[in-house]
C-alpha cells in the first residue's frame, strides 16, 4: 500500500466526521445560505475553528456567487480548492548546513514525542545522517529507557545523565559532544509538561539558554509534538508553548485514531505555525512530511 492509500485509511474517522456531512447537507438540497451556513457549522465542529472555517467559507462564498457551483461535487472540488489555499504550501523540516543541527523537541505528556524522536533519528540515519539523541526528560527514568532503546534501534550516538538531573545541562553536554564528534543532527527531547504550568516552562526556557550557551544559533528547529485526538486543546497547547519558546514547526500524531483531523486548520490559521510533519500509525515510515495538497485530497477521496 503506498503512502496516500494508508493516509487515505487512516482519515476515515475524519472524513466520516466531516466530508460525509458536508455530502449529506447538499444533498436534495439547493446551494443557498442556509446550506453554506450549516456547512460553515459542519466545519467548526469538525474542529477546523472558527477562524478557520470563516476564511474558507468567505473564498467558497465568492466562488458560488459568480456561478462555480452547480452540484454537490462542484461544492466539493471548490470547498478543497479553499482548503489547500488555507493551508498553503508545504514546509519540510530540512536539515541545513549548520553542524550540528539541533532540534528541540517539546510537548505535553503521552503525545508521542519519544516515538516521533526515535522515528525522526531513523529517517535522518536512512538518509545517510549521523545522529545524537539527548534523553532531556530526565524526570522519569523510563523516559531515559525509552529513548536508549530508540538510539540503538535506529544506530545513534546517545547522550543521558541520571534521572532527577539538571535538563538543561543534558542539552548543553550533548551539543558539545555532538560538535566534537562532527555529529549532523542533535535531536533533544524535554520532559513532557503541562502547558499551564510556568514553572516547568521556565525550565524549558532555560534549556533553550542552555543549548544557545553551547552554540549560539540552535536550535534550528523547535518541534511541538501535539496530539491530534485533543482537538481544540491542542491548539491551546501550541499557543502556550509558542509563548515560551519559538516553536518552529508540529508534528501532528495520531491522525490515524481521530475524527478531530480538522484541527490541522486551526493549528494553520490561528497560530501561524507550519505543521511540518504527521503520524498516521506505528511504523517508523508512518511519519511523514506534511503535504497538504495530499491532505486534502485524502480527506476528500
Amino acid at each position: 500500500m503506498g503512502f496516500f492509500d494508508k493516509l487515505k485509511e487512516k482519515l476515515t474517522k475524519t472524513r466520516q466526521a466531516f466530508v460525509e456531512k458536508v455530502e449529506q447537507i447538499f444533498t436534495g438540497r439547493k446551494i443557498d445560505e442556509a446550506a453554506l451556513e450549516d456547512l460553515e457549522e459542519t466545519l467548526i465542529m469538525s474542529d477546523v475553528g472558527t477562524k478557520a472555517a470563516s476564511e474558507i467559507m468567505s473564498g467558497l462564498r465568492e466562488k458560488i456567487k459568480k456561478g462555480e457551483a452547480t452540484d454537490v461535487e462542484n461544492v466539493k472540488e471548490l470547498l478543497k480548492k479553499e482548503m489547500i489555499n488555507l493551508l498553503g504550501s508545504p514546509v519540510p523540516l530540512v536539515i541545513s548546513n549548520s553542524k550540528p543541527f539541533v532540534i528541540l523537541a517539546i510537548g505535553v505528556n503521552g503525545v508521542g514525542k519519544t516515538t516521533t524522536i526515535g522515528k525522526l533519528a531513523s529517517r535522518f540515519r536512512s538518509q545517510g545522517l549521523s545522529v545524537l539523541l539527548a534523553a532531556g526528560d530526565t524526570f522519569r527514568a523510563a523516559a531515559i529507557e525509552q529513548l536508549e532503546i530508540w538510539a540503538k534501534r535506529a544506530d545513534t550516538q546517545f547522550v543521558k545523565h541520571q534521572q532527577g538531573s539538571d535538563p538543561a545541562a543534558v542539552a548543553f553536554d550533548a551539543i558539545i559532544a555532538a560538535k566534537s564528534r562532527n555529529i549532523d543532527v542533535v535531536i533533544i527531547d524535554t520532559a513532557g509538561r503541562l502547558h499551564t504550568k510556568s514553572n516547568l516552562m521556565e525550565e524549558l526556557k532555560k534549556v533553550k539558554r542552555s543549548i544557545q550557551k553551547a552554540m549560539p544559533e540552535a536550535p534550528q528547529e523547535t518541534l511541538l509534538v501535539v496530539d491530534a485526538t485533543t482537538g481544540q486543546n491542542a491548539l491551546r497547547q501550541a499557543e502556550y508553548f509558542k509563548e515560551a519558546v519559538d516553536v518552529t514547526g508540529i508534528a501532528l500524531t495520531k491522525l490515524d485514531g481521530t475524527a478531530k483531523g480538522g484541527i490541522i486548520f486551526a493549528i494553520n490559521r490561528n497560530l501561524g505555525i507550519p505543521v511540518k510533519l504527521i503520524g498516521v500509525g506505528e511504523g517508523i515510515e508512518d511519519l511523514r512530511d506534511f503535504v497538504p495538497e495530499e491532505f486534502v485530497e485524502a480527506l476528500f477521496s
